[in-house]
C-alpha cells in the first residue's frame, strides 16, 4: 500500500498542507512538486507530511543542510524522511 502512487485528491491535500510561511520553503516545495508530483508514493507523502510538522526555520535549516534530522527531531531520522528530504534538496531532474 505504501508503494502505491498518491491519488489526485491526496496530492491536492498534500499540496495544501505544504504551504509555508517562509518564501524560501515554498520555493523548495514548489520545485519538489514540479519534479515529483506524478510519481509520489503514499509512503513519500507521509514522510513529507512529517516534515511539514516542523517549524519553518527548522525546515529551512534542513533544506540548507545547516542542521540534520537528528538535531531537529530525532524521531524523524528515518529512511523515508531522509529520502524525501534528499528529493527536496535535489537540483537534478528525476
Amino acid at each position: 500500500m505504501h508503494d502505491e502512487l498518491l491519488d489526485e485528491r491526496g496530492l491536492s491535500k498534500l499540496k495544501w498542507r505544504c504551504r509555508r510561511g517562509l518564501l524560501e520553503n515554498d520555493l523548495f516545495i514548489e520545485r519538489f512538486f514540479k519534479r515529483y508530483e506524478d510519481s509520489l508514493s503514499v509512503k513519500q507523502s507521509q514522510a513529507l507530511n512529517a516534515l511539514m510538522d516542523l517549524s519553518d526555520n527548522d525546515l529551512l535549516d534542513l533544506h540548507l543542510s545547516r542542521k540534520t534530522l537528528v538535531q531537529v527531531d530525532p524521531e524523524l531520522d528515518r529512511d523515508d524522511v531522509r529520502e524525501v528530504l534528499q528529493m527536496l534538496k535535489s537540483k537534478e531532474t528525476p
